[in-house]
C-alpha cells in the first residue's frame, strides 16, 4: 500500500535539487566567463604607449652608468710630518686663491730651514775663498814664469858674450860650456813653469766648476725645502669651495697625507663606467649623450683609463654645456657613448623594454581595437631608437609600454 510522502519531505528534495542545479549552473557560468575572459583580455588604450616604426638614422651607442663630479678637484696634502695647529675654514666655504686654510706646526722645519740658510752663506764664503786662492797661486806661477824668462834672456846674452870672446881668443871653451849649460838649464825651468802654469790653470778651473756645482746641488736642496715650507702654509692654489678639511686641530699628520679638498662647483663632467666587455666601443674623441631625468647633455670622451679594474672600464666625459642648471656633485646619470652610425634602417622608440639586441614579443595595434602579439628581432640602439631587424614594418605601431601581465595573450582588446 502507498505512502503518502509529506510535505516536509517533498519541500526538502526540492531544495537539494536546486541547489545542485543552482551550483551546476555557477560552476557553468564562472568557467564560460573565465573561457571568454582569456579569449577577450582588453586595455585602454589612453594606457598604451605607442611608437611607429619608420626608417632613418641610428647613431649606435652603448649604454654606461655615470657620476656627476666637478670639473675641477685638486687634493692638498701635508707636505711634512707635522700636527694641525689652527683651522681658518670649514666645509663649503668659498675660498679665493692664497687664502689660508690651516695652519700646521713648521717650528722644526723652519729651524731646520734657516740653518740651511747659514750654511748656503758659509759654502758661498768658501766658494768665493776658493776663487781667490786659486787666483793667487796662478798669479805667483805666472810671476815666477815671467822672472825665469828674464832670467833666461840674461842667460843667452851671457852665452853669446862668451862665444864672442871664445872667437877672438880671450875666452875659453870652458866658460862657453858652463853659460851654454846654465842657458839650457834655464830654458827647461822656464818649459817646466810654464807647463805647471798651464796644468795649474786647468786643476784650478775643474775645482772650482766641481765647488760651484756642489754650491748649485746645495741650492736646489735649499729651494726644495723651501718650497715645502710654503706648501705648509696651506692656502687655497686657486678660486673654489672648499669640499673637504681635516679640522681636528692638534691632530697628528703624516707627510703626504690628504688635509683639504678643493673644487670647482661651477664647472662639472661625467665620470662614467661600463663593462669591459663593450671597452673597445669606448675611446677619446667619441661623442656622449649623458642623460639627466629628461635631459640630454652632449659631450665627448675625454680621456679612457687603459686598465679594467673589477670587470669595468673608467671614462670621463667633457660636457659642452659643464655649468648647466641641472649638474650636481655626485649626480647619478645614465650615459651614451657613440660608436657606429646607421643609414636607413628600420627603428622603433626605445624605452624599458629594450634590454639588448634578440628576440622580443612585442603587441602590434590591428586596427583600432585590438593587439597582435608578433616576435620581434633587434638589434642596436641608442638613447632614442632602437634597430628593427625583422619582424616589423614601416609604419606599425607598436606597444613600447610595460606589458608584462600580458605576455601570455596572443591578441588583446582595446577600448
Amino acid at each position: 500500500m502507498d505512502r503518502e510522502i509529506s510535505k516536509e519531505e517533498r519541500l526538502r528534495v526540492r531544495n537539494k535539487r536546486l541547489v545542485r542545479y543552482g551550483v551546476i549552473g555557477g560552476g557553468g557560468f564562472l568557467v564560460l566567463w573565465l573561457l571568454i575572459s582569456s579569449f577577450r583580455t582588453s586595455v585602454h588604450f589612453k594606457d598604451l604607449t605607442l611608437s611607429a616604426v619608420d626608417r632613418g638614422v641610428i647613431e649606435v651607442s652603448v649604454s654606461a652608468s655615470g657620476k656627476v663630479v666637478p670639473a675641477f678637484e685638486e687634493i692638498i696634502n701635508s707636505p711634512i710630518n707635522t700636527r694641525i695647529v689652527q683651522v681658518y675654514k670649514k666645509g663649503g666655504d668659498s675660498v679665493e686663491v692664497g687664502t689660508p686654510i690651516l695652519k700646521l706646526d713648521l717650528q722644526s722645519t723652519e729651524t731646520a730651514y734657516r740653518k740651511l740658510l747659514d750654511e748656503e752663506q758659509m759654502r758661498r764664503y768658501q766658494l768665493e775663498q776658493l776663487r781667490m786662492d786659486n787666483q793667487t797661486y796662478l798669479s805667483d806661477l805666472a810671476m815666477k814664469v815671467k822672472i825665469s824668462a828674464m832670467k833666461l834672456d840674461r842667460m843667452e846674452v851671457e852665452l853669446r858674450n862668451e862665444r864672442y870672446l871664445d872667437s877672438l881668443g880671450s875666452g875659453t871653451a870652458d866658460k862657453v860650456r858652463q853659460a851654454e849649460l846654465a842657458y839650457n838649464t834655464g830654458r827647461l825651468e822656464l818649459e817646466q813653469l810654464q807647463q805647471m802654469y798651464e796644468n795649474g790653470q786647468l786643476v784650478k778651473a775643474a775645482d772650482l766648476k766641481v765647488k760651484e756645482l756642489e754650491f748649485q746641488i746645495f741650492q736646489k736642496s735649499l729651494a726644495e725645502m723651501k718650497r715645502t715650507l710654503d706648501d705648509a702654509q696651506i692656502r687655497s692654489p686657486r678660486k673654489a669651495i672648499l669640499t673637504y678639511i681635516n679640522n681636528q686641530v692638534g691632530a697628528q699628520i703624516s707627510q703626504g697625507e690628504q688635509v683639504a679638498v678643493i673644487s670647482d662647483l661651477s664647472h662639472f663632467k661625467v665620470d662614467g663606467e661600463i663593462a669591459d666587455s663593450y671597452g673597445d666601443r669606448v675611446a677619446a674623441g667619441s661623442k656622449a649623450v649623458v642623460k639627466i631625468g629628461n635631459e640630454k647633455l652632449t659631450g665627448v670622451v675625454s680621456s679612457v683609463t687603459p686598465l679594467s679594474k673589477n670587470g669595468v672600464i673608467s671614462f670621463s666625459v667633457q660636457l659642452d654645456e659643464d655649468n648647466h642648471r641641472r649638474l650636481r656633485s655626485g649626480l647619478k646619470t645614465d650615459v651614451y657613448v657613440m660608436n657606429a652610425v646607421k643609414d636607413d634602417v628600420l627603428r622603433l622608440a626605445n624605452s624599458s623594454y629594450y634590454v639588448g639586441p634578440g628576440e622580443y614579443d612585442l603587441f602590434v595595434l590591428d586596427g583600432e581595437d585590438k593587439l597582435i602579439q608578433r616576435k620581434v628581432r633587434l638589434g642596436d640602439s641608442n638613447f632614442e631608437y632602437v634597430e628593427v631587424v625583422e619582424g616589423l614594418q614601416a609604419g606599425d605601431r607598436v606597444v613600447i609600454s610595460n606589458m608584462n601581465e600580458f605576455k601570455n595573450k596572443k591578441s588583446i582588446k582595446v577600448k
